[in-house]
């Protein structure tokens, strides 16, 4: 696929503002607006942790400010040595407890930056965490009762990008 050059010309800046980034900050987060679909919803994630060795990190459902402030403090943790694991549960300062899913079936259908960075092609992306947080009476999206439900934070493999 032949890109125009003024496409070209603005990935080539991106990826220099992303590389001078994680080079200061070890990592970076990107923000991807919802989309005109139910299954678009807006999200976060972080480029930068897999080249420390640990899956990126994908937050869904949260507006950028919120998004920004959860990836960036559990990344900061990854960053001061911290190895999450799927199904880990942390508790953040408000007491909220946050969940580590990995996203499967392909990661590589939402971390365009990360897999772009990386090199790696959406088929071989670089792995990631889904951050599912529980609401205040400590459910998960998969149960009904839950305020922060399914719709709001749908499961790896169920929303695209």
């Amino acid at each position: 696929m032949t890109q125009d050059p003024q496409t070209v010309a603005w990935l080539d800046q991106e990826d220099a503002r992303l590389a001078q980034v994680i080079r200061k900050h070890r990592f970076a987060v990107q923000y991807v607006w919802s989309g005109d679909r139910p299954d678009e919803p807006g999200f976060g994630y972080t480029v930068g942790l897999f080249g420390l060795g640990h899956p990126e990190l994908v937050v869904v459902g949260l507006d950028h400010r919120l998004s920004h402030g959860l990836l960036n403090k559990i990344a900061q943790l990854v960053v001061d040595g911290r190895n999450l694991v799927p199904g880990e549960v942390m508790t953040d300062d408000a007491g909220q407890d946050i969940l580590s899913v990995e996203v499967l079936p392909n990661p590589g259908d939402v971390l365009f930056s990360a897999n772009r960075f990386y090199e790696r092609p959406d088929e071989y992306s670089v792995p990631a965490f889904q951050l599912t947080w529980a609401d205040p009476a400590g459910r998960f999206p998969w149960d009904p009762e839950c305020e922060a439900g399914a719709a709001r934070q749908p499961r790896p493999g169920t929303w695209w990008a």
